[in-house]
């Protein structure tokens, strides 16, 4: 069955890209900043696709070559193993490259860190993973932006936001990051515990695909509230004298989005409109899934975001992720920002997940 798709497969990848080639090369596209962003982004993630189906074709038509010289050269039977392997090899990866994709693969993301029950000790450990995901985007030369945060009497995150970005068109910081989303435990001694106990508290991550624009969603001004108050640093203290900072709350919902930033009110709504945005396309997108889903197995990536999905086991050293039963003692480098071979795994599952779904 997969011999039989992938010919339609590729033919409509083909067309597409030819299309796309059209239309990058007409000036008038680029009279739309936004359509041409569009095609532009589409163009490099088809670049792989397109790669690996030129050199399949290559390679099969050497083989075919090979294969026809054979009989009157010893040079070209010698040949055919090897190039048979490659064919097999590149066949592999052109069908690894046509799975079922996530359509926000590509896209930059806003994760929201809140600190759950425990007290100061939740809302370190909060400040823990934040710190894990930043270290994490540093590694790959990712930018990150603190767009709001909450900070504890001891320096944890209450609640914090964080926009995360990267310029690589194909894998963007949701295929990484998008499995991330639910409840993080921990077990280890408090620095408030004088008793020397292993005590556990937990942490909620939110994870969410920031659309391009604004535009891209909704949003009418009517349904919000909008208030300014002084941006605050460590401790609630005031650092600047202007009410720069914004709370946008979403009537319909309840959502609600603060933004303090960047240094001017306006800068400010801006980018809390850009976070609503992103919630409000999120929230849509998960609705719909559950909907499409009703009666099927969960996948790797769920949508309940009270669901416990890994646990962090400080006297151990050991990383449980519960959702695959992944396991290592190494939960110092990953707090470093070690995650590859977690996240790695993650990704497998749920590509896996996918292909059977298919």
């Amino acid at each position: 069955m997969a011999r039989t798709d992938k010919p339609s497969a590729i033919d409509d990848i083909l067309a597409e890209h030819s299309g796309l080639e059209q239309q990058l090369a007409d000036p008038a596209l680029h009279n739309d900043p936004s359509a041409a962003r569009r095609a532009g982004k589409r163009f490099a993630e088809l670049a792989p696709i397109m790669s690996a189906h030129t050199k399949l074709t290559s390679a099969q038509g050497d083989l075919e070559a090979a294969r026809e010289l054979a009989a009157d050269d010893s040079s070209f039977a010698a040949e055919v193993p090897d190039l048979e392997a490659t064919v097999v090899q590149l066949e592999q990866t052109l069908t690894d490259l046509l799975a079922p994709r996530d359509p926000h693969d590509g896209d930059d993301i806003v994760m929201e860190v809140k600190s759950g029950e425990g007290g100061e000790e939740s809302a370190l450990f909060a400040a823990d993973l934040a710190r894990m995901y930043v270290r994490y985007a540093e590694r790959r030369g990712w930018r990150v932006e603190v767009l709001d945060a909450n900070v504890s009497d001891l320096g944890g995150y209450k609640d914090a936001t964080l926009s995360i970005k990267t310029k690589d068109p194909l894998d963007g910081v949701w295929s990484r990051l998008k499995f991330e989303g639910g409840v993080h435990r921990v077990q280890r001694v408090p620095v408030t515990e004088s008793q020397g106990r292993v005590h556990t508290s937990a942490a909620g991550i939110l994870v969410y695909p920031e659309p391009d624009e604004v535009e891209e969603v909704q949003i009418d001004e009517t349904d919000l509230r909008i208030d300014v108050y002084r941006s605050s640093g460590k401790g609630g203290q005031g650092v600047n004298t202007t009410d720069s900072a914004v709370r946008l709350t979403h009537l319909p919902t309840g959502i609600v989005v603060t933004c303090q930033n960047e240094r001017s009110q306006l800068q400010n709504k801006a980018r809390a409109m850009q976070v609503l945005a992103a919630r409000l396309q999120a929230a849509a997108e998960e609705a719909a899934n559950e909907e499409a889903s009703a009666g099927r197995a969960s996948q790797v990536r769920t949508v309940d975001r009270s669901e416990r999905i890994r646990t962090y086991n400080y006297p151990e050293n050991r990383i449980t992720d519960h959702r695959i039963g992944f396991k290592a003692h190494n939960l110092d480098a990953l707090l470093d920002g070690e995650m590859d071979a977690l996240l790695d795994a993650l990704a497998k599952a749920d590509r896996d997940a996918r292909m059977q779904a298919e």
